[in-house]
């Protein structure tokens, strides 16, 4: 086993016995042999294509696929699998002419064969350091625009471009290309991470309304509850139909709390409010919420014993001995289910923070429709004064210690700077009353990781009112990253042509000495060091 995809790598380098995120040596091997198999696809498919016999089944599942394989979402052995074997049919499905590769002919037997075959073609495969650097920056960051895809297509929505730039950049991965040739592709990834998102932001705009600014709760109520968690929209959405009348409350967690600013969800008065906070946190959260969790994507620690029978999966997710809610062959899913398990539970432990310094109510919902519709109030601030700076501190957080720099970062920040947030990294902070600005909040909390999107719009609506580019703005970036939908995140910032990123809590460990300086050449890329040290630089 050799895996270094994720901010927790052993050690800095790779975990090689386990991984730090409780994912088996067998489990690893499997979603090595997962993302081997969808590149031989990818190739077949591609081949198809000219003589338009391509399979048009082949791009949804290769976003499923890469979605399964990213960090926290999925531990099932059996499920991983399934999606090898799916892969293997769709490619079997297609002419053979001009796929000679092992990847587009192999096919496993057992499980045993396909654990086999992932050690054989894992991370390490690749000898020489600088080419696997790139191949696997490449894959990562397509391993962010699958699961983004992934809840595109789950709202009836697909973008050919997309899923063709995902078979031509895994199929890439199979040839010997020059160094600028890989670089290329890499950063063609962040220009189809832009619009993946794009899409994304679209989507969920479209089913569910534009987010707006509202205040959620964080103490719970009185009724027995439904915990959910991930970024699934959709499975909120049913759940909350499904749930309504039936005297269970639903709460949202880490990433799902911004669910509550969209207008077709934030109607349902038993959406309660958020319990806990982001997912490093889950075995306590879980433990004292006391009623059924609902796991819709990443990020799924591994459950305690004492939880697990509370546990429920759907969509991409899956662990071992955890009830899994299928997708439904028409109609909604069924979570029937969970909301008998729920009625048989007691309330929520109350674990809101109640103390000086912080608040007990979340503002959110500062998505790019609703700070643009105060637009002029922000550059009036700038203009006035008021507000000097902006650093975007997006991203993940995780389970270190030393995340704690983030907090400390926002609390030593100058009253007259405002965050700009997605992702988790933001509940560092989000729980500290830092107050407004002439009305205007000083954490502007855009939602989930793929809303980091509305950053983007938020920035560019700025340089056009200064009538100035992107890097001469007054906006500091900040980047905390965990798994590979960050990486994602950092190459459409990239691809944007923004500089002078500061990323922590440590580089990446697949990024090797070569091809980090061509990052910090090229973009200004750079550690975070000290909240003492960066603020001189940031604020």
């Amino acid at each position: 086993m050799f895996c270094y995809q994720c901010e927790e790598a052993a050690k800095g380098c790779g975990c090689t016995v386990k991984g730090v995120c409780g994912k088996e040596e067998s489990t690893a091997a499997l979603q090595d042999c997962l993302i081997y198999s969808i590149k031989g696809l990818s190739l077949r498919n591609i081949e198809a294509r000219k003589t338009g016999k391509d399979n048009q089944a082949a791009g949804p599942l290769i976003a499923e696929s890469l979605f399964a394989a990213l960090t926290n979402v999925n531990f099932d052995n059996e499920r991983l699998y399934g999606l090898i074997t799916d892969a293997i049919a769709i490619r079997d499905s297609l002419p053979t002419e001009g796929c000679t590769h092992d990847a587009c002919t192999w096919r496993p037997k057992t499980i045993a064969d396909a654990i086999q075959k992932g050690t054989e073609t894992g991370v390490l495969a690749t000898e020489n350091e600088d080419v696997r650097s790139l191949r696997e920056l490449l894959v990562y960051g397509l391993k962010g625009v699958g699961a983004y895809y992934y809840h595109v297509v789950a709202l009836g929505y697909q973008n050919d471009g997309v899923t063709r730039f995902m078979e031509e950049a895994l199929a890439s991965t199979l040839t010997d290309l020059s160094v600028d040739e890989m670089v290329a592709i890499v950063l063609k990834c962040g220009e189809i991470g832009v619009k993946v998102l794009e899409n994304l932001d679209t989507a969920n705009t479209t089913a569910y309304g534009n987010p707006e600014i509202t205040p959620v709760a964080t103490a719970p109520g009185t009724n027995p509850g439904i915990l959910i968690t991930g970024h699934d929209l959709k499975d909120l959405d049913e759940l909350l139909i499904q749930t309504e009348g039936t005297g269970v409350d639903v709460y949202t967690h880490g990433e799902m709390l911004p669910a509550h600013a969209y207008p077709v969800l934030k109607k349902y008065p038993h959406l309660i409010g958020n319990y806990g906070g982001s997912w490093p946190h889950q075995k306590k959260e879980f433990e004292s919420f006391n009623g059924p969790i609902l796991v819709t994507t990443n990020c799924l620690v591994p459950p305690a014993e004492s939880y697990i029978d509370r546990v429920y999966t759907t969509g991409p997710t899956g662990f071992t001995g955890v009830t899994h809610i299928p997708e439904a062959k028409e109609g909604m899913k069924d979570f029937s289910a969970l909301i008998a398990h729920a009625k048989t539970c007691t309330p929520p432990t109350d674990i809101s923070v109640k103390a000086d310094g912080y608040t007990d109510t979340l503002t959110i919902g500062c998505a790019h429709h609703a700070v643009l519709s105060i637009a002029d109030a922000v550059v009036d601030a700038v203009k006035q004064g008021q507000i000097r700076k902006f650093v975007v501190m997006a991203g993940c957080d995780g389970r270190q210690k030393e995340r704690e720099y983030y907090t400390e970062f926002a609390k030593a920040l100058p009253k007259d700077v405002v965050i700009l947030t997605a992702g988790c990294a933001k509940y560092r902070y989000n729980n500290l009353d830092l107050g407004t600005i002439g009305g205007i909040p000083r954490v502007i909390d855009a939602g989930q990781c793929n809303d980091c999107y509305s950053l983007v719009l938020i920035a560019q609506a700025l340089a056009e009112a200064f009538e100035t580019d992107l890097n001469s703005l007054p906006v500091s970036y900040n980047i905390a990253w965990y798994e590979q939908k960050a990486v994602l995140v950092l190459l459409s910032l990239l691809h944007l042509g923004v500089q002078n990123i500061t990323l922590g809590p440590k580089l990446p460990a697949f990024i090797s000495p070569a091809v980090l300086n061509v990052l910090v050449e090229n973009f200004g890329i750079r550690a975070n060091t000290t909240v003492e040290e960066d603020l001189k630089l940031m604020a």
